[in-house]
């Protein structure tokens, strides 16, 4: 599926249970695109239950789904760091517990010359570590 934002391509993924309640109308499936890292629905043949590749994004993805799902997710919502605070602060809290640094994935994100987000990542992440000080 082609990105709503930018037309590139996108990474669909299912969305464990206890994560949908951080997505509209508790969705079962979102995917991100790998090039703007802008979180949309995806198209209905795109939701596999396979496990999603999120390296295909960026290297800087941890490589288990425990961890790289919120942390896609937690992505996704920056573009409203104001109104999606808690979502992102709870994702990164199931980042955390999965093993990973999810401040350093933003960092590693924000350097990845291949993407050319939609937010400032290197600002949201400042902005986020002030906030969970």
């Amino acid at each position: 599926m082609e990105c709503i934002e930018c037309e590139g391509e996108t990474t669909a993924f299912v969305v464990p249970e206890e994560l949908r309640q951080h997505l509209p109308e508790s969705a079962s499936a979102a995917a991100l695109c790998a090039s703007c890292l802008t979180l949309q629905p995806p198209a209905p043949e795109e939701t596999r239950h396979e496990e999603p590749e999120f390296t295909r994004i960026s290297e800087a993805f941890p490589p288990d789904p425990e961890a790289a799902v919120p942390m896609a997710l937690a992505v996704g919502l920056l573009e409203s760091l104001a109104l999606n605070r808690s979502k992102i602060e709870h994702l990164l809290g199931h980042v955390e517990a999965a093993g990973h640094d999810p401040l350093l994935v933003l960092d590693r994100l924000a350097d990845d010359g291949a993407l050319d987000p939609v937010m400032d990542l290197a600002g949201r992440r400042r902005q986020l570590e002030q906030l969970m000080g």
